[in-house]
C-alpha cells in the first residue's frame, strides 16, 4: 500500500507519476493471531499479538494476550488500511471461498476470544 499523497496534475491535464521506493532494511516480521484496537481523537492504536491459552492460579483456563507489536496511525491512514484490507480479503475470498470466522482451526481460525456477558 502506498502512502504517497495525490499530486496536483500539471497544466495540460497530465498526471505526474511519483516513484515509490520501499526500504525493508529495518523491517521485522512477526505473527499475530489477534489484535486489540484503541482509539483517540487523533489516532488509532493497533496492538498485534498472540492469544495463548493458559491455566490460571484457580485452575480455570484463561487466555493470555501477548502483545508483540504496536502500530499507531492517524485516522486517514487507518481508513486507507481498512480499504486495502477489504480489497485483499475480497480477492482472497473470490479465489478461495468465504472465510468463516466461526470455524475452529484452519484458515478462518477461532475468531478470537469471546466477550464475557
Amino acid at each position: 500500500m502506498s502512502d504517497t499523497p495525490p499530486s496536483n496534475p500539471p497544466a495540460g491535464g497530465q498526471q505526474q507519476q511519483i516513484q515509490l521506493r520501499i526500504d525493508e532494511q529495518r523491517m521485522r516480521t512477526t505473527y499475530a493471531n489477534t489484535i486489540r484496537t484503541t482509539t483517540a481523537p487523533d489516532e488509532v492504536v493497533l496492538d498485534f499479538g498472540l492469544n495463548m491459552p493458559m491455566q490460571g492460579p484457580d485452575g480455570q483456563m484463561a487466555m493470555l494476550f501477548d502483545v508483540g507489536s504496536r502500530v499507531v496511525m492517524n485516522w486517514r491512514s487507518a481508513k486507507r488500511l481498512a480499504m486495502s484490507l477489504g480489497q485483499v480479503i475480497r480477492q482472497y475470498e473470490q479465489a478461495n471461498g468465504e472465510i468463516n470466522l466461526n470455524q475452529q482451526g484452519g484458515q478462518g481460525g477461532p475468531g478470537g476470544p469471546k466477550l464475557a456477558k
